[in-house]
């Protein structure tokens, strides 16, 4: 009998470990593209060079599609700042330098940011002003060819029994501007209500990557208005708000 022990479950998707393997489940809700897009931007990742569970096998069951990998036994981030919080700044700091480290690396064959934003932003439900100014920021942004994870969060960064650092999550990987990344992850804390959180992430992002703040938040209409298109109904009055804001001080 195989051990099974569930690490996550939601309505249209499960993850378990299943001995060594990590089982990450979808129901027939998922397209079979999105699912093997997430697949191929992992490996892709791996083959780059940087630390991420290596993916054995995609499943076919009856009802839906699993993709199997090696399971990295350790703790992530966000568990860690949840049980020492006196460390949060600590490890605050290690996130960045994670986020900034994944930043140096290219990897060509992904899709490209400005590309997919271009895409989310033509799909936004938005006033047609507001989406024609945000399309031409966009234009005009600089074309970087930097590693985007597209929900670089503390839940996704794993510090391994092994003492490495690993990164998991792939399914939203672009190649493009760091500072597009980094605004994405400001916001996801803002959504959560953490704003001591986001604006201390920020600063430190800005701090170790020799950026402005300024830089940053003018991406900050772009992304709320792309992530409006598929995220939480609960979260798209928020997005709206930031995506018609043309300038952030």
């Amino acid at each position: 009998m195989v051990d099974k022990k569930v690490l996550l479950k939601r309505p249209h998707k499960e993850i378990y470990v299943e001995d060594d393997l990590l089982v990450k489940k979808f129901d027939k809700s998922f397209k079979k593209s999105d699912i093997l897009n997430e697949a191929i931007n992992q490996t892709r990742v791996a083959e780059a060079g940087l630390n991420v569970p290596e993916i054995f096998d995609i499943r076919l069951e009856d009802d839906g599609y699993s993709i199997v990998m090696r399971y990295i036994e350790g703790s992530s981030l966000e568990e860690l700042m949840n049980k020492d919080p006196k460390k949060t700044d600590e490890y605050l700091t290690k996130f960045v330098e994670v986020q900034r480290d994944m930043h140096k690396y290219n990897v060509p064959l992904l899709n490209r940011t400005k590309e997919k934003f271009t895409r989310k932003l033509y799909e936004a439900d938005i006033d047609g002003n507001i989406k024609y100014e945000l399309l031409m920021r966009l234009e005009g942004m600089p074309t970087h060819f930097k590693l985007c994870h597209g929900d670089f969060d503390p839940s996704n960064i794993i510090i391994g029994n092994d003492g490495k650092t690993y990164i998991i999550d792939w399914s939203h990987a672009t190649t493009g501007n760091g500072s597009a990344d980094a605004a994405r992850t400001y916001l996801m804390f803002k959504l959560r209500g953490k704003d001591d959180l986001a604006e201390k992430y920020i600063a430190t992002y800005c701090k170790l990557n020799n950026t402005t703040r300024h830089y940053v938040f003018k991406w900050l209409p772009i992304v709320a208005a792309s992530q409006s298109v598929k995220g939480k109904p609960e979260e798209r009055e928020f997005l709206l708000q930031w995506a018609t804001v043309v300038e952030y001080e």
